[in-house]
């Protein structure tokens, strides 16, 4: 039987993933790539999930690519092909989710552990938890998505750094810079993160996975250019049921009941 290293749970309206291989940092696997991809297929096909919550199980969050793993033994290994099979659809995956994506950040998140984090809409981040781009340290550069993620968080001088240097950034640091959204005491990250993602699950999904898309294309875009993406999704958002619903709710003065995806 091959071995469990994805769960599941759901609370409510949101899926809750965890990884899990906490005895070795939850660091991936082949094995891994394939259920965590599977489970994330799985919750967004499925109409009564709005909101998923990632973490990893035990003391660490993810320490990335596995390197005793059968994909990656041997200095002749083919590292580029690891991407493209694995890592390369895990990131698209999570940026393309219908739902909003919050990742809870416990201990530590390494390499393509730290950018799979990153990759989420909302990361948040127990106190005592860090984050490392170890790619250099091994002779290759930032990957699953890293190159594209981190210079658009934090500038292009700070991601220069964590990248070349590799040193270990602590949660709160990563707050302050805006690499994450959100640092909390260690006792209350998964309370916290689920309350957020609970949060997020009560709000209109198609708008907040336009608000993604609207702030990841805009961003190389001209002012006017933005302006115009702005116009179109207002115009497919505004002929919807949940823009509909906001302004009875709003006019009605009650709490809206969003249902769209």
């Amino acid at each position: 039987m091959p071995e469990t290293t994805v769960l599941l749970a759901h609370e409510g309206p949101v899926c809750v993933i965890t990884l899990h291989r906490p005895a070795a940092l939850n660091s991936f696997t082949a094995e891994m790539h394939g259920q965590l991809l599977a489970a994330l297929n799985a919750a967004a096909d499925d109409t009564e999930v709005r909101a998923v919550l990632i973490t990893g199980s035990g003391r660490g969050f993810c320490a990335g690519q596995d390197l005793n793993d059968p994909a990656m033994v041997g200095s002749a290994a083919d590292v580029g092909g690891v991407i493209e099979r694995y890592y390369r659809p895990l990131a698209l995956r999570v940026r393309s989710m219908p739902v909003p994506v919050v990742v809870a950040v416990n201990g530590v998140a390494a390499g393509a552990g730290a950018n799979f984090a990153l990759c989420a809409d909302l990361v948040l981040a127990a106190r005592s938890a860090s984050f490392i781009q170890a790619f250099s340290k091994i002779g290759l550069v930032p990957d699953c998505g890293g190159t594209w993620l981190l210079p658009r968080l934090v500038g292009r001088a700070r991601a220069l750094g964590l990248a070349m240097l590799g040193e270990k950034l602590p949660a709160e640091e990563a707050q302050r810079i805006g690499l994450i959204w959100q640092v909390v005491d260690d006792a209350a990250l998964m309370s916290s993160a689920l309350a957020l993602a609970q949060r997020l699950a009560a709000l209109p999904a198609k708008a907040l996975v336009a608000t993604r898309r609207a702030l990841d294309e805009a961003a190389p875009m001209d002012f006017g250019d933005a302006l115009a993406l702005e116009a179109t999704l207002q115009g497919e958002l505004g002929r919807g049921a949940d823009f509909a619903e906001g302004v009875a709710a709003f006019l009605g003065k009650r709490a809206p009941l969003f249902t769209e995806r």
